[in-house]
């Protein structure tokens, strides 16, 4: 088996949020075909007890804690050496060292998951080295500015331009980068054409078996009650903005056509807003819960209102593979290509909304044909082949 190092802005385990499901199957995957050196930041301090866990997939594991407050400090003198924040927050002497060490074992294929990572291997041209990008995360700070004030939207704009020309820099010298979609993919092209001829994508999968809507799951929810579902991590900012958007501009009517509805949030580590939307009539905040499938089961409709989107949502295929009638933004939607009207309700704005989550709790059932989309197109083994024929070249 060949030597492979895996470096990770976030430990890829539990699989409990979008980054992390991607980068689990991912590693799972390759660990079965070379001897995996995975690196990989910590930012979590309840992620430290999965650490053995790891260490039963890979050759070795390096794992390095990350205080969010101090990165954020670090992040800032970014503003004095021209780099995007991105970068500083992430350095580290200790895993620079690390790798070093590795490469000079004679590691010589690296997939750099994210592209914060991709600064541990920069100037190493006889390295076989793969890019995953995912999404582009420049594109999602140029999408958070106008949603700010100033100097939030200043500091945003700033970080989408500096953040584009660093992945280009690594686009260039990788000799692949890959991301969740073709239309991500399409998009970076126009972006980086001096690359555009080693850019391509693979999809995310789902486990299917696993989020299965044939196991019988306790219904969460309060008797006699309905309930539109958002599940995701919250405090993840393009969540917090489309359920506040949901419950301040749509929930409302909903409420007044279906008194009986709740509108029920679920997810890790809500932000002080989402917490606070808790005091609205008939909206609900879980927080963390151990199994997210109860509560999609049991909802009269997945929502997932998001107007701030890169890439696939995880939240969309795992809804569907549920085999729920899902409504979505248009921006949620993207790189899934499911029909709508067939397979997924598709919604714009606020009218559509209400119409599309009125329709999908009364009497649309696409619950079926969502789920045979997901067996069809979102395999994780079928579509994780593309990375191991790059990896193999």
């Amino acid at each position: 088996m060949s030597e492979l190092l895996f470096l990770a802005h976030r430990i890829p385990y539990p699989p409990n949020k979008g980054d992390k499901i991607r980068a689990w199957h991912l590693l799972e995957h390759l660990a079965r075909r070379h001897r995996v050196h995975l690196g990989a930041f910590v930012d979590d301090p309840d992620d430290w007890r999965h650490a053995d866990k790891l260490r039963e997939v890979c050759a070795s594991v390096h794992l390095t804690g990350v205080d969010p407050r101090r990165g954020k400090l670090r992040a800032l003198t970014g503003l004095f050496t021209g780099e995007p924040l991105t970068l500083p927050f992430y350095r580290d002497a200790d895993m620079q060292r690390w790798v070093d060490a590795r490469l000079t074992d004679g590691v010589d294929r690296v997939l750099a998951y994210s592209s914060a990572m991709a600064r541990f291997v920069m100037g190493r041209p006889g390295l076989r080295r793969i890019m995953d990008f995912v999404d582009i995360d420049s594109d999602k700070w140029r999408q958070y500015a106008p949603t700010k004030t100033w100097p939030l939207s200043w500091l945003y704009r700033r970080e989408g331009e500096r953040l584009l020309a660093w992945e280009r820099r690594v686009a260039a010298e990788f000799d692949a980068s890959l991301f969740v979609s073709a239309a991500e993919a399409a998009d970076f092209r126009l972006l980086a054409p001096e690359s555009a001829g080693k850019v391509g994508y693979f999809h995310n999968g789902v486990d299917a078996d696993y989020f299965s809507p044939e196991r019988a799951y306790a219904n969460p929810y309060p008797a006699g009650s309905r309930a539109v579902v958002f599940t995701g991590a919250m405090d993840y900012w393009p969540n917090v903005d489309a359920v506040l958007w949901f419950a301040a501009e749509v929930f409302p009517a909903l409420r007044a056509a279906r008194p009986e509805l709740l509108f029920v949030i679920v997810g890790g580590k809500p932000a002080a807003e989402v917490r606070a939307l808790a005091a609205q009539e008939g909206v609900r905040v879980t927080g963390r819960v151990e199994d997210v499938r109860p509560w999609v089961a049991h909802a009269a409709a997945v929502v997932a209102p998001l107007r701030i989107a890169r890439g696939i949502q995880n939240k969309v295929l795992e809804g569907m593979a549920m085999a729920r009638t899902v409504v979505a933004t248009p921006q949620a939607l993207e790189g899934i290509d499911a029909a709508p009207d067939q397979e997924i309700l598709l919604a714009a704005d606020k009218a559509a909304m209400v119409a599309a989550v009125l329709r999908a709790i009364d009497h649309a059932s696409l619950g079926d044909a969502a789920r045979a989309k997901v067996l069809r197109d979102f395999d994780w083994a079928a579509n994780l082949a593309r990375v191991d024929e790059l990896l193999e070249r």
